[in-house]
């Protein structure tokens, strides 16, 4: 009879990790990307949902769900109709990549306007580059910055139907996601120089996180410490 082992499975500590964290309140980290909490609170809203509050003596603008195509007009139409918005509060999953670049570029019109993510909310993907067009930018103890490296692979519909087409199919797809994922990564390169923000977040932390989880490297997220953020130039204060 074989004897039974003793060793408890990662499996299972990992459940009980999850009830322990339950009962003291503590936050359950991310098995897969470490830096990161496994449920970050970046919002669950299909489309950007922008509402102004007032908080305190200052009127803010909470920008909570996914950056969407339609977000950089709403935008632009939110603040015509509230000039005296001082700050832009953000809690969000990421989405169009270009459409955040032009959201981050509109806040950067907007001379004197800050961005803040708040403890407790997160800022992951296309809502980092939204953030980045604040001035002032602030994030609060507790809040998340979360990058990874971009990919133009996430149809795989698109994907299994060229490769059933055959060789030349899957050539031309691969082609046309080299292209776009050059122009795109020369753009956020523009952008980062244009509001401020070291180029080497993009070749330090960025562009060092696998586009795709695999068996070798699971992580496709990091969350900047508040260190790494002012280090790099993500947050900023004027003097």
């Amino acid at each position: 009879m074989r004897a039974m082992s003793l060793r408890p499975k990662p499996a299972r500590l990992f459940v009980a990790a999850l009830a322990l964290a339950g009962l003291t309140g503590a936050t359950v980290m991310d098995p897969a990307n470490p830096t990161c909490p496994l449920e970050p609170n970046w919002s669950a809203y299909p489309e950007m949902k922008l509402t102004v509050e007032k908080r305190g003596n200052m009127k803010v603008m909470l920008a909570e769900g996914r950056v969407d195509a339609g977000l950089p007009d709403r935008l632009t139409a939110a603040l015509k109709a509230n000039p005296d918005v001082s700050e832009i509060w953000l809690r969000s999953p990421g989405g169009d990549a270009r459409a955040g670049n032009a959201a981050g570029r509109i806040i950067r019109s907007n001379f004197g306007l800050g961005t803040r993510i708040p403890g407790g909310w997160a800022c992951f993907s296309a809502c980092n580059f939204v953030f980045m067009g604040g001035q002032p930018r602030m994030i609060e103890p507790g809040g998340l910055f979360i990058v990874h490296m971009f990919t133009r692979t996430g149809d795989r519909g698109a994907i299994d139907m060229s490769v059933a087409m055959g060789t030349d199919a899957t050539r031309e797809l691969i082609g046309d996601i080299e292209q776009d994922s050059a122009l795109l990564a020369s753009e956020d390169n523009d952008f980062l120089i244009r509001m401020g923000i070291s180029r080497k977040l993009l070749t330090d932390i960025m562009y060092r996180q696998s586009a795709v989880a695999t068996e070798e490297n699971k992580s496709t997220r990091r969350c900047l410490t508040l260190d790494e953020a002012l280090k790099y130039g993500v947050t900023y204060a004027p003097e």
